[in-house]
């Protein structure tokens, strides 16, 4: 595409969202606490997704510099 087009296109966008902002204010901020009480469980779904989730821990933490073969009797 055209630089042109492009910086054209750009400058539509900030007007289109200046004035979406200037007339739903009101109803964006109204929303703002339910979207802060959604993002509680959201982020608890999507952030313990990496690990594997609670309790499916296969050992446990052990010092540095022991292997699990060795034990203390």
């Amino acid at each position: 595409m055209d630089r042109r087009f492009k910086i054209t296109m750009a400058i539509f966008a900030v007007i289109a969202l200046v004035l979406l902002w200037g007339e739903h204010k009101v109803h964006l901020l109204g929303a703002l606490p339910w979207l802060i009480l959604l993002a509680c469980p959201l982020m608890h779904i999507f952030m313990h997704g990496g690990h594997g989730g609670h309790g499916r821990h296969s050992h446990q933490a052990q010092p540095p510099g022991k292997n699990r073969e060795q034990r203390d009797d």
